[in-house]
């Protein structure tokens, strides 16, 4: 990690990371306790970890980042999020989006009202998502070189 993300995510604990990232464990606690929810804690707890330290990582989809679809990306990966969705995604999603609107009123709050809105759509839909250093991920365009032929 990074000197600037170690900083930024010091401050961001102290700017909701740390009310949030409990948040997301309370889901995961009573997703894990129902064990029907078993699929959906495991989710909750990973995005849990990027809630607590969100700078210098980031949430990808995995069959983009692995290249293969699994059985969380396909057809039971959107129902289950949809599942997720009515049973706890809409509200860490309205308490993302409300600590974002609080901490956007200061200049200097705004870089972290930004990573709750990120977080506010993960929330959303967290099934078939991965967390990985920023550095990581790979670009999803390809450098044209003066003087090669178009594809």
């Amino acid at each position: 990690m990074s000197p600037i993300a170690l900083l930024l995510n010091l401050l961001w604990m102290i700017f909701g990371g740390i009310w949030m990232a409990v948040g997301w464990l309370i889901a995961a606690a009573i997703m894990a306790i129902t064990i029907v929810g078993i699929p959906w804690a495991r989710a909750a707890f990973n995005i849990a970890s990027y809630a607590l330290l969100p700078f210098g990582r980031k949430a990808v989809s995995r069959a983009e980042y692995l290249g293969q679809e699994d059985i969380g990306t396909g057809a039971l990966g959107f129902l289950g999020n949809i599942v997720w969705l009515v049973l706890a995604g809409w509200w860490l999603a309205l308490c993302h989006l409300i600590t974002a609107l609080l901490l956007a009123i200061t200049i200097i709050g705004i870089p972290f009202a930004w990573a709750h809105l990120k977080l506010a759509g993960i929330a959303l839909w967290p099934i078939g998502k991965m967390i990985v250093d920023a550095d990581q991920v790979p670009f999803h365009y390809q450098r044209v070189t003066p003087g090669a032929p178009m594809r």
